[in-house]
């Protein structure tokens, strides 16, 4: 009577054991190397729109998506959730359904906005380069190499105003994680369009709630810096409309006109 030989490891290769070495493999592998220090990050972040044509890797994703469930939440309650989405079938049909939503509401905001008068007809103005930047998102949009969507599972008998503060912190950890392993991201709320074709599509339960859109890939371009209204319109110390003394800025600083209306003096 013959005995089994012990399987080699090409023969657990051919056993379907692919995934779960895969698996085993990647556990095993070190984060990647971080590519800028935590304060470089945090000042340079800004909306990558622009991606190029080359898929997010696993590791990547893994690091990624480790540090956004890192996050702080209510009571380390961590009740949001993170669909991602990159390749399969569910994928196509969810950047499809975003990326139409995405196009009506950028073609009305672009009508209604005025972005093709004033400055925007010059193609060094601001008002030019983020119509251009756009257009150029929702274009494409089909083709992000990844997707992930946000959701908060509910711990209340009625919605908080405060709920978010368990779910966008984790959606800041997603970006700057990306940030500092040489990737980029953006995030919008177009889902909030297609909500329930996506439910449906994704079997996302009733009474959870999908946060946002946050796309992700490699930079076409580069980083920051970002251009924000000055540190002392935004910051107060003792009162309200006070800046502090300390509120001063380095001067390689630029501003952008964005955001509320300034106080007339």
């Amino acid at each position: 009577m013959e005995h089994d030989e012990p399987m080699s490891d090409d023969d657990r290769a051919d056993d379907g054991d692919d995934d779960r070495d895969d698996d085993r493999d990647l556990a095993a592998t070190p984060w990647p190397t971080d590519t800028v220090g935590l304060f470089e990050g945090l000042l340079s972040t800004r909306a990558i729109r622009r991606y190029r044509d080359e898929p997010v890797p696993p590791e990547a994703l893994r690091a990624i998506l480790f540090a956004a469930t890192r996050a702080p939440s209510g009571s380390n309650r961590q009740p949001f959730r993170l669909v991602v989405l990159t390749d399969g079938p569910h994928a196509a049909e969810a950047k499809r359904l975003i990326g139409d939503a995405a196009r009506r509401t950028w073609d009305a905001k672009r009508r209604n906005d005025g972005y093709e008068q004033g400055s925007g007809v010059r193609d060094d103005s601001p008002k030019a380069r983020m119509a251009r930047s756009m257009q150029a998102y929702v274009d494409d949009f089909d083709r992000v190499p990844a997707l992930v969507l946000p959701c908060f599972v509910p711990y209340r008998d009625h919605p908080s105003p405060y709920d978010g503060a368990s779910l966008y912190p984790a959606c800041q950890n997603l970006l700057l994680a990306a940030r500092a392993l040489g990737y980029g991201g953006v995030i919008t709320q177009w889902q909030a369009l297609v909500d329930a074709e996506l439910r449906e599509l994704l079997a996302i339960p009733e009474g959870v709630l999908i946060g946002g859109t946050i796309t992700l890939g490699r930079p076409v371009g580069g980083h920051g810096p970002v251009r924000r209204r000055p540190m002392g319109e935004l910051v107060f110390e003792e009162s309200w409309g006070e800046a502090p003394a300390w509120a001063v800025e380095p001067p390689e600083v630029t501003h952008t006109q964005a955001g509320p209306p300034r106080p007339t003096p």
